[in-house]
């Protein structure tokens, strides 16, 4: 399987609410970044579907290399 398309090298800050369930775009191809629009389909990619531990502002990965997904660990920083 190909890397996933860097959908944009900063980290995108939204504000997650507690419980609520999000589906994390891991292709990079969605148009709805950082969160899944189904344009995975047919690529061999996944999407990550998650619920946010508490409501709060989260740096949620774009550039699609993090080791811990949805988050950013800054492994944008080495693009």
């Amino acid at each position: 399987m190909a890397d996933p398309i860097v959908a944009q090298k900063e980290p995108i800050e939204i504000e997650l609410a507690e419980g609520k369930r999000y589906v994390w775009c891991r292709c990079g191809r969605s148009g709805r970044q950082p969160f899944c629009d189904r344009s995975h389909l047919g690529s061999g990619f996944t999407p990550i579907v998650f619920r946010a531990k508490r409501s709060r502002r989260y740096s949620l990965c774009c550039c699609k290399r993090t080791k811990n997904p949805p988050y950013c660990d800054g492994s944008h920083e080495a693009l």
